[in-house]
């Protein structure tokens, strides 16, 4: 039996070798976007289940009147103060005498807007007790100790005593 030339290459390399091209496949060269429609349409459809559960309360329809908007409150003031007794009106260092007009600037004159205090906690207890002070005189009732949380507890829990 004759083998022809082409019979001769096949037949010692076992496989067929393509004419005109590699012998392996080339990765695609497009994306496939296939997976990703799958996962936006489930979240389509999560969202469209989940929205009319996202309002809050009992609906109702409520009444209308003349009455306007409530007006939204206006940022609080804050005063901190630095270890070394720095005292600053927001972002604005003052002297301790200067405090007084100048949070009745910042506030406008206003004595009931809410008051932020902010003291380092190695600051020393007299300088936070003449800011509160100033502020007391100054007609500022609404005033906030700032602190952080994560601190160390307290104190043990109370203790309920035995009912008899």
């Amino acid at each position: 039996m004759a083998l022809s030339a082409h019979d001769a290459f096949s037949a010692g390399g076992g496989g067929r070798r393509r004419r005109y091209g590699r012998s392996r496949r080339s990765a695609l060269s497009e994306i496939n976007v296939t997976p990703l429609v799958d996962v936006m349409l489930v979240l389509l459809i999560v969202f469209m289940i989940s929205a009319p559960l996202l309002t809050a309360g009992v609906p109702l329809e409520l009444p209308r009147t003349e009455a306007g908007a409530i007006r939204e409150p206006e940022a609080p003031l804050t005063v901190s103060i630095r270890a070394d007794g720095g005292v600053y009106v927001d972002d604005r260092q003052v002297a301790f005498e200067a405090l007084g007009p100048a949070l009745q600037a910042e506030a406008g004159g206003a004595a009931e807007r809410q008051v932020f205090v902010r003291a380092d906690g190695r600051a020393a207890y007299a300088d936070v007790a003449r800011v509160m002070a100033a502020l007391s005189v100054r007609g500022f009732t609404s005033v906030s100790l700032i602190t952080d949380t994560g601190g160390p507890p307290a104190g043990p829990a109370p203790v309920e005593p035995p009912s008899p």
